[in-house]
C-alpha cells in the first residue's frame, strides 16, 4: 500500500521489530487568531513567580485582564513527527492516530525510551491492533521549530498546525506517507487533549474520533497545579539544555568531581565530618533542582532548544513533577528521574490559553472517549470519582454534555493512576481500553 518507508524525509528512517517507523520533518503553514497579551518580558525566576501569582489569583481572570486584542498569526514552521505502521498490513483501509503530547513532554511520551520501551503506547496501538500512528512534537517543542513563547505559542496556533497535518494525512500530501487516510483519529494527553478538543470545535469534520487522556473540563484545580510547579525560566532551571551554557564550558568543572558527572563517594567522604550521609547526598542530587542544573551534562541532541527566550518556563524539580503527574507507589522511581531530566518546557502563551476554547463541540459527530487516571490531580483534584453527585459517575463524565452530537461517549477512569497515564505501571491497561473503544466504534483498520 505504501510505496516505501525507507525514504529519508528529514533525518533518517528507523525500523523496529513488528512495526515500521519513519522520522519526518514537515513544513506546516499555520494561520490562527491568537491573543495579544500585555505581559512584560520576564527577566528572571522572580518574574516567573509573579506571573504564576497573577495567573492563579482568585481576584479575577488574569488572562482577560492581560488581553489587549486579537491578531492573526501566520507563518511556516517545521513540525517534527514520527509515522509508524504495522510491519504486516492487513486490509486496504488503515486508520491513523494523530498523537499529541501535553505540557512538559515531547512526542516520546507515546514511545517512551525507558526500560526497553515497556511503556510504549505506539507498540500497543501498532503492533497489537494494527493502527498507524503519527506522533508529533507540538510547535515550539522537541525537534519542531521554536517560536515566540507569548505571541505565537498559544492554543489556537498549535491547533492550526495539527489541523494542517491532519489534512495532509487525508490528502496524501504528508511527505513520505503516500496514502490518503479516510479514518483519522486524534489522541491527546493533557494540553494535547485540549488541542484535540479545540480541533473538534473549530473543524468538526477533521477528525473521525477523539480520545482525550489526562482530561476533564473541570479547571478548578489548575491554579494549584501551577502553584505546585514553582515556575522557573527553563533556561535557568536546565541551563545545559535550554540556556546558553555549553557542555564544554562545564565539563571541566564536572570532571573535578570524578570520572562521572558527580562522584557521590568522593563528595560524601568530604562531607562526612558534617554528618551528611551518602543517602542525603543522593537525595540532594536526585530530588532538588540541582539535578535539573546537571541535566544535559553531555552532548545534546536538541541544539536548537538551547538559549530559549525567557517566556519558556518549567517546573522546579522532581517533586513538582511527581505532585502533578504521578501517583506514589504506582510508578517506577527511576522513571521519575528520567522524566525530570528529559522534561520539556511550556510557554506563557500556552498557560494563558489552556482553557480558552468553547465549552462545547456541538457539531462534532464522531465517538469520544476520555481516559483519565482516577488520582489525576490536575483535572480531578486527586480523585476523579469524587463528584459530589450520585448521578454523575466521574468528573470527566460531565464532559458528555460538551458533545451532544457525538456518535458515542465514554469516560474511562484508569485505577491507581495520576495525570501522566503513560508513566504508570499499569499504563498498558489504558492503552488497551483505548484501542478497544476505537475498534468498537468502527475505527479499526480494515
Amino acid at each position: 500500500m505504501y510505496s516505501s518507508l525507507l525514504l529519508t524525509v528529514a533525518a533518517f528512517s528507523a525500523w523496529v521489530a513488528a512495526k515500521q517507523c519513519m522520522n519526518l520533518t514537515v513544513p506546516v503553514s499555520i494561520s490562527a487568531r491568537n491573543g495579544v497579551f500585555n505581559i512584560p518580558t520576564l527577566q528572571g525566576n522572580a518574574d516567573a513567580t509573579t506571573f504564576a501569582q497573577n495567573l492563579t489569583s482568585i481576584r479575577g481572570n488574569f488572562t482577560q485582564e492581560a488581553l489587549l486584542d486579537y491578531a492573526t498569526i501566520t507563518g511556516t514552521y517545521n513540525i517534527s513527527a514520527k509515522f509508524c505502521k504495522p510491519d504486516v498490513e492487513n486490509g486496504t483501509n488503515p486508520t491513523v492516530q494523530v498523537l499529541t503530547h501535553g505540557l512538559g513532554f515531547d512526542k516520546t511520551y507515546w514511545d517512551l525510551p525507558f526500560n526497553n520501551f515497556n511503556y510504549s503506547y505506539i507498540d500497543v496501538a501498532v503492533d497489537q491492533y494494527g493502527f498507524c500512528t503519527l506522533s508529533i512534537d507540538r510547535l515550539g517543542e522537541g525537534n519542531s521549530s521554536k517560536a515566540d513563547p507569548l505571541s505565537v505559542l498559544q492554543a489556537p496556533a498549535e491547533m492550526s498546525a495539527i489541523y494542517e497535518l491532519t489534512m495532509m494525512l487525508r490528502n496524501s500530501t504528508l511527505p513520505g506517507v503516500p496514502h490518503a487516510f479516510t479514518k483519522v483519529v486524534h489522541v491527546g494527553h493533557s494540553f494535547g487533549s485540549a488541542l484535540s478538543y479545540l480541533l473538534a470545535v473549530m473543524h468538526p469534520t477533521a477528525s473521525d474520533g477523539l480520545v482525550l487522556t489526562g482530561f476533564s473540563q473541570n479547571g478548578s484545580y489548575l491554579p494549584s497545579t501551577v502553584a505546585s510547579w514553582d515556575n522557573k525560566l527553563a533556561r535557568l532551571n536546565q541551563p545545559l539544555r535550554f540556556g546558553n551554557i555549553s557542555y564544554s564550558a562545564v565539563s571541566g568543572a564536572l570532571s573535578m568531581l570524578g570520572s562521572s558527572s558527580y562522584n557521590l563517594t568522593a563528595i560524601a567522604s568530604g562531607l562526612a565530618q558534617y554528618n551528611i550521609t551518602l543517602g542525603e547526598i543522593q537525595q540532594l542530587f536526585q530530588t532538588t533542582d540541582l539535578a535539573d542544573f546537571l541535566a544535559g551534562a553531555g552532548p545534546t541532541d536538541l541544539p536548537h532548544m538551547a538559549d530559549l527566550p525567557s517566556g519558556y518556563l518549567t517546573w522546579t524539580d522532581a517533586g513538582s513533577n511527581q505532585f502533578a503527574f504521578l501517583l506514589p507507589e504506582y510508578f517506577d522511581p527511576s522513571l521519575l528521574q528520567f522524566a525530570e531530566s528529559s522534561k520539556f518546557p511550556y510557554t506563557l502563551g500556552e498557560l494563558l490559553t489552556i482553557g480558552s476554547g468553547p465549552m462545547a463541540a456541538p457539531m462534532f459527530k464522531g465517538p469520544v472517549q476520555i481516559v483519565t487516571g482516577r488520582q489525576d490531580a490536575i483535572y480531578c483534584g486527586g480523585d476523579c470519582l469524587a463528584t459530589g453527585d450520585p448521578a454523575l459517575a466521574s468528573i470527566p463524565a460531565k464532559s458528555k454534555m460538551a458533545f451532544p452530537a457525538a456518535k458515542a461517549f465514554e469516560a474511562y477512569i484508569q485505577p491507581n493512576t495520576a495525570h501522566a497515564v503513560n508513566l504508570h505501571y499499569n499504563s498498558t491497561a489504558a492503552y488497551n481500553a483505548i484501542q478497544r473503544f476505537l475498534t468498537s466504534q468502527g475505527l479499526a483498520p480494515s
